[in-house]
């Protein structure tokens, strides 16, 4: 019988790891979490190079892959090249298991972008299957998929579990659930937390985040958009929530917490950071314990094949990525004529809101 080891997601920020230090000098913080690909093309500080490589050695480092981009519907060199930096980097570093972010960014400045959601399509699964797979025969451990807090329309936030289910399918992979990315989502379509949870695989839920966000004011003068934006403390309904997750949640082995590196400055931001660790755990320590029959994942290894892709899926993805960035009027985007992407049946809040996502980060 176990219970789920509690960690953090690694920032690489300096104050970050000051912030940090008494609860990593009192071994509070039983695993690591680094998203490895965003020093791909950068020098690690020492320090935290000889943090990760503890971790790793004794077995305790999660790998979290941000610019892959599961969905893009062209293959290109940039995720091959995305790849073989990925087997360098499992060459130098053992990581317990891998994941990635649903959605795509398929911009020529990536590194500034963020993931926007796929419609459920059986082609974009197709899509998503093939790119998941090259994953993971680049790598000899589980292979997962965390779910994404933004979405544009409500039928998109009821469809999302089954799609997540049906997309890892093929390589035994597992779930993130990252419960403030539902918290956006219960709050900003009106539907119950946990009423989007019951969609969701739950025996698929190897690991499960937690976070803040923040509040974004409406555009149409209704209530305020809440944002996945990794910079406040946790909210009181996701610690609410959390003892009857992790009751559903029987092969659950990490819970992670997610904070922004530049976001622990001042004294009360700390305090508040330390309330949330420690009532998280808490909450595990008060918890039954997980069945001991840990789930035995086996990689499957299937003949190399050319990369699939669509080409009018990818254009679309362009051409949306691009009408977003350029403020494209919102009944033009609605009434636009795509094959694969639904904008007549998205929230024309939801549009403003990803317009002003891609504004902020200009992955142009």
């Amino acid at each position: 019988m176990k219970k789920p080891l509690l960690g953090l997601s690694m920032m690489p920020e300096a104050d970050f790891v000051s912030a940090i230090l008494p609860i990593l000098q009192n071994n509070s913080v039983d695993v690591l979490e680094w998203s490895f690909d965003t020093f791909y093309d950068a020098q690690e500080p020492e320090w935290l190079s000889g943090l990760l490589d503890f971790y790793s050695a004794n077995n305790r480092l999660l790998g979290h892959g941000v610019y892959y981009s599961l969905f893009d519907a062209k293959w290109t060199e940039r995720q091959e090249g995305w790849l073989e930096k990925l087997k360098k980097e499992f060459r130098h570093r053992k990581y317990n298991h891998i994941t990635e972010h649903f959605g795509f960014m398929n911009t020529e400045n990536f590194h500034q972008g963020v993931p926007l959601p796929v419609p459920l399509h059986p082609k974009t699964l197709q899509i998503g299957k093939d790119r998941l797979k090259r994953l993971q025969d680049a790598v000899e451990i589980p292979v997962g998929v965390e779910n994404l807090a933004f979405s544009f329309s409500i039928d998109d936030v009821k469809e999302q579990g089954d799609f997540l289910d049906k997309l890892i399918e093929d390589i035994d992979g597992f779930l993130i659930l990252d419960l403030h990315n539902i918290y956006c989502q219960s709050w900003n379509f009106e539907i119950s937390m946990q009423e989007i949870i019951r969609l969701y695989p739950l025996e698929k839920v190897k690991e499960i985040h937690l976070s803040g966000g923040s509040w974004q004011e409406s555009a149409y003068g209704k209530k305020p958009v809440r944002r996945d934006t990794h910079d406040e403390s946790i909210p009181e309904e996701i610690l609410n929530i959390l003892p009857e997750v992790l009751s559903q949640c029987h092969n659950l082995e990490y819970i992670i917490i997610e904070r922004l590196g530049h976001t622990l400055n001042t004294d009360s931001e700390k305090d508040a950071f330390f309330d949330d660790f420690n009532r998280v755990k808490k909450i595990i320590q008060a918890s039954d314990s997980l069945p001991g029959n840990k789930r035995v994942w086996h990689k499957k290894n299937e003949e190399p094949s050319v990369p699939l892709e669509d080409l009018l899926l990818y254009d679309e993805q362009t051409e949306l990525t691009k009408m977003l960035f350029d403020g494209t009027q919102i009944h033009s985007v609605k009434k636009h004529d795509f094959h694969y992407f639904k904008p007549e049946n998205w929230d024309e809040e939801m549009i403003t809101t990803a317009q002003q996502i891609i504004k902020k980060w200009n992955p142009y």
